[in-house]
């Protein structure tokens, strides 16, 4: 029998802890992922490499290290999607074993609460190095985000047109509409950005369904750009996809004009945040570790 690859999240346990120190104490999961990857210098290959089923594999294993560390007690959990250390975490620098100890002390707790009952309210530890990936809300209500990609991804192109234009409708920008199928010269909608009364911009926006396994290219970006030379202030290009990092340089190159990028991640929050098309259901855990201070007065 082949012995069985170690979980290659152990190794960011400690970079996770030293990229939100970094970030000041806190940070959204893109930037504890990119703070970490610049740190070490991690190569665009590495940060761009998905899972068979698509998500970012480095991007995932961060994830992976964070929730062992909530588990810990070294980062907080939120409700907002943002990491931010503990009291404890803020000083604590994990190494190598300490992460291996931290990951058996979890597999064992969890490993005995499933014998005694089944645990459906979180996810399993025990993670290897397989193509599962993590997703704070399973333990509630099933694994909607990839349920809602994996739609999005079989809208027509229309339809998913139509579907951004209302997400960007919900998010502020006005006078919205879709350019005419087949003429759109690479732009598949305008708009406006209102910055306060007598100050906005104009806004032209691509959506791009995207199954294939390779990041969105830099030379798309750069096709999008031409696309728009002369007619907008800002661009928007929206993926179910992701982005190269050598794409995400070029959308903020400096003298161009700015590209805003909305990856498979970003949709996803934006869905949450507006609740188009999601029924939210509330569900509650015992925090036992805030009632003890009061179990002791």
């Amino acid at each position: 029998m082949a012995k069985q690859k170690q979980a290659e999240f152990l190794k960011w346990m400690g970079p996770c802890l030293d990229a939100l120190r970094k970030l000041g104490g806190s940070g959204t999961p893109q930037e504890v992922s990119e703070t970490i990857a610049e740190e070490l210098n991690l190569p665009d290959e590495k940060r761009e490499e998905l899972t068979a089923s698509g998500i970012p594999r480095f991007h995932n294993q961060v994830c992976w290290a964070r929730q062992y560390l909530v588990w810990e007690g070294y980062i907080e959990s939120s409700k907002r999607g943002i990491w931010k250390l503990s009291l404890a975490g803020a000083k604590k620098q994990i190494t190598d074993e300490d992460a291996r100890k931290i990951f058996l002390k979890w597999v064992d707790i969890y490993s005995k609460k499933r014998k005694a009952k089944k645990q459906a309210s979180m996810p399993e530890p025990g993670h290897t190095e397989t193509e599962e990936t993590f997703d704070e809300t399973a333990q509630s209500s099933g694994n909607y985000k990839e349920e809602l990609i994996s739609i999005l991804r079989s809208l027509s192109p229309r339809g998913f047109e139509e579907l951004c234009l209302l997400l960007l409708r919900e998010n502020g920008i006005e006078n919205l509409k879709l350019t005419k199928q087949g003429r759109d010269g690479g732009i598949d909608g305008i708009g406006t950005l209102r910055i306060n009364p007598v100050v906005s911009f104009k806004v032209l926006f691509q959506c791009k369904r995207y199954n294939n396994k390779n990041p969105i290219k830099r030379e798309q970006i750069g096709d999008f750009r031409n696309a728009m030379m002369g007619r907008a202030e800002k661009g928007i290009f929206i993926t179910t996809g992701y982005f190269s990092s050598e794409s995400e340089r070029e959308a903020t190159r400096e003298g161009a004009t700015q590209i805003e990028l909305v990856d498979c991640d970003k949709l996803l929050e934006m869905f949450e945040e507006t609740e188009l098309g999601l029924r939210p259901i509330t569900s509650y855990e015992i925090d036992r570790q805030f009632f003890e201070k009061y179990m002791k007065s």
